[in-house]
């Protein structure tokens, strides 16, 4: 099932079905926005696995999109940049412009 913003949402795994690469990227951009900062809240909030989530956390890192901050306990918290922020408005504009069509 997705909202209006195009971004699936379900109350399990199986609600999510195969999603695109794109499709996972702005979903992790979306949990970090709504306030999910530690990495197994973000996981749990887009249905993917460890190892997936690793993955596109860290491409996110690179472009620039997330940053990460290591904390004096060794915990990892997430947040979105400005370029991430601007990426998730323009996908849910082009999604929101694709349903009036």
């Amino acid at each position: 099932m997705m909202d209006n913003t195009g971004i699936r949402k379900g109350s399990s795994e199986e609600n999510m079905g195969k999603r695109s690469k794109l499709e996972i990227y702005y979903g992790v951009l979306e949990a970090i926005k709504r306030g999910m900062r530690k990495p197994t809240q973000i996981m749990y909030e887009t249905f993917l696995s460890w190892n997936t989530l690793n993955e596109a956390l860290e491409l996110l890192i690179s472009n620039g999109f997330i940053k990460k901050e290591e904390r004096n306990d060794s915990k990892r918290r997430y947040f979105i940049t400005d370029k991430g922020q601007e990426a998730l408005s323009y996908y849910i504009k082009s999604i929101e412009d694709l349903i009036q069509v």
